[in-house]
């Protein structure tokens, strides 16, 4: 008879906890931390690290929740760990630091998403125990994404407490002045840089607008990607409320200053899913919305078949939930549907919008008009929300600001204190796109157009994009252009010009009468 082998506990702990040295991979993995093993590494194999587990490191009173890879590559070495950037700087590490390593126990909190997906309806208390995981990147991206899947349909109590979770995941601005006004589109239609136009006109006309926008994910370029190319956007909270402070606006990108980060988290995934519910939705805006200290905020629905709200009855059901929460979490919301049927403005892509923007604030014989107006209409909504111009009155106002030249003077003044202000320039290599025939525009399909503009090089070629010639309804003769593509390289253009090459009903023309 064998004689029965023990393990101590002494033993169990020395295989489950690894000490590692810190070694830096250079993976950008954006926000999810991510770490490496060479497959050499007997101990790991015995402590049960396989690709794809996730595991605890922790490091001078500091710990993450990452997800580890084995690979092959020498470049990890023996008795080392990889660590994503994010990761290392999580950690506050140095190369050759030693890390203690274990396999990371089952989150709690997301057994509450398990009892979501079997009907649970959560507490504000569940809530916030998942955002603080996901914010602390304990959650993995599959873990994501079945949050993401489980809570695609929310009714207005949930959708409240999920909103108010985001919220507070992050910092949380107070002003001492009101009303703070903030405006955000749902998006769907290129072109569409509203809020950099509206911005300098209010604060021009003494109203509080401390804008954080997004970058892009999917589209070719957010407002944050458009107002780069003409001043800094990456400031941090401190210089984001002296330029408030200051200028009574800014116009930066909402990561650099933390406000409600759960959803820069999730947003990630939401994307690769393809998955935008609507209670999802109304908690990633108005979460920052909250967290930013807006009082006042108007939501801009654009409604077109190719938009990304395709249907007004569709809309309706938005602005329903979108005024529901708005009332709990104590924020003034106005809604307002406009048209989603073709791009504002000409240009798609950063630069290419930023010229339009500045056309627009110059006051130039050739701007776009349809970018000027949707401006001028907007900025004249929050302006008689707030109670400053009387009903029907605010376009007016409006249009005396830009047209009085304040509003680009305010706008000079906003980017000189976020850093400078510096003109746009256009990628170098272009094609131009012309009709085939006589005709009438009849459509403009905003997501082919939009998928030009982003294999041509945008939004990580800033000057890359679409600058579009015709709008619905003109005629057009045969030869005539109908837009041009740019790129920073001859391959981008390619790409864009293959792909419209085998989707040529981008841009739809038929009998003119």
């Amino acid at each position: 008879m064998k004689k029965k082998t023990e393990i101590s506990s002494s033993a169990l702990v020395s295989i489950s906890s690894l000490t590692l040295k810190a070694q830096r991979s250079g993976m950008d993995t954006r926000k999810h931390f991510v770490a490496a093993i060479n497959n050499d590494c007997s101990i790991c194999k015995s402590a049960g690290f396989r690709s794809e587990a996730r595991i605890n490191i922790e490091h001078g009173g500091r710990s993450i929740i990452a997800t580890l890879y084995i690979t092959k590559n020498p470049f990890i070495g023996t008795g080392a760990i990889g660590l994503s950037d994010s990761a290392w700087e999580k950690l506050g590490v140095k190369e050759g630091d030693k890390l203690i390593v274990t396999l990371a126990e089952t989150l709690d909190s997301f057994g509450l998403v398990r009892a979501k997906l079997h009907g649970k309806t959560l507490s504000n208390q569940d809530y916030k125990d998942i955002m603080n995981d996901m914010v602390e990147g304990r959650y993995s991206d599959i873990q994501l994404a079945a949050f993401i899947t489980a809570f695609v349909d929310l009714d207005r109590v949930e959708t409240t407490s999920l909103t108010k979770a985001m919220s507070e995941s992050g910092r949380q601005l107070k002003w001492p002045q009101s009303p703070i006004v903030d405006k955000h589109c749902v998006g769907g239609v290129p072109g569409n840089r509203t809020t950099m136009i509206l911005v300098p006109i209010l604060a021009a006309h003494g109203l509080t607008i401390p804008k954080t926008s997004s970058r892009a994910i999917t589209s070719p370029s957010g407002t944050a990607d458009t107002m780069e190319v003409i001043a800094p956007v990456d400031l941090t909270i401190n210089e984001m409320r002296s330029v408030v402070e200051k200028e009574g606006g800014c116009i930066i990108w909402g990561g650099s200053v933390d406000l409600s980060p759960a959803d820069d988290v999730l947003v990630q995934v939401e994307r690769a899913l393809d998955l935008d519910s609507q209670s999802q939705l109304i908690a990633s805006v108005l979460s920052k919305k909250l967290a930013a200290g807006s009082t006042h905020v108007l939501i801009d629905i654009p409604i077109g078949p190719t938009a990304k709200v395709r249907y007004r009855n569709e809309a309706e059901v938005l602005k329903t939930l979108f005024l529901e929460v708005g009332q709990d979490i104590g924020l003034n919301i106005q809604i307002v549907e406009t048209d989603g049927t073709q791009p504002v403005g000409r240009g798609i892509g950063p630069a290419l919008e930023a010229r339009d923007v500045l056309s627009v604030l110059r006051n130039e014989k050739d701007a776009p008009q349809d970018l000027k107006a949707h401006s001028l209409f907007l900025a004249g909504k929050i302006l008689e929300s707030c109670g400053r111009i009387p009903m029907g009155k605010g376009m007016l106002e409006a249009q005396r600001i830009l047209e009085d030249g304040e509003a680009l003077k305010k706008f000079e003044a906003i980017c000189k204190a976020q850093g400078g202000f510096r003109e746009p320039t256009f990628a170098p290599f272009k094609h131009i796109i012309t009709s085939t025939q006589h005709g009438a525009i009849l459509s403009i399909d905003n997501r082919l157009i939009s998928r030009i503009a982003k294999l041509a090089g945008a939004p990580d070629s800033p000057a890359a994009g679409i600058d579009l010639h015709v709008s619905l309804n003109t005629i057009v003769e045969k030869g005539q252009p109908l837009f041009t593509i740019y790129a920073e390289s001859p391959g981008e253009l390619n790409y864009a010009l293959h792909y419209f090459h085998s989707h040529q009903q981008v841009i739809l023309i038929g009998d003119a009468s």
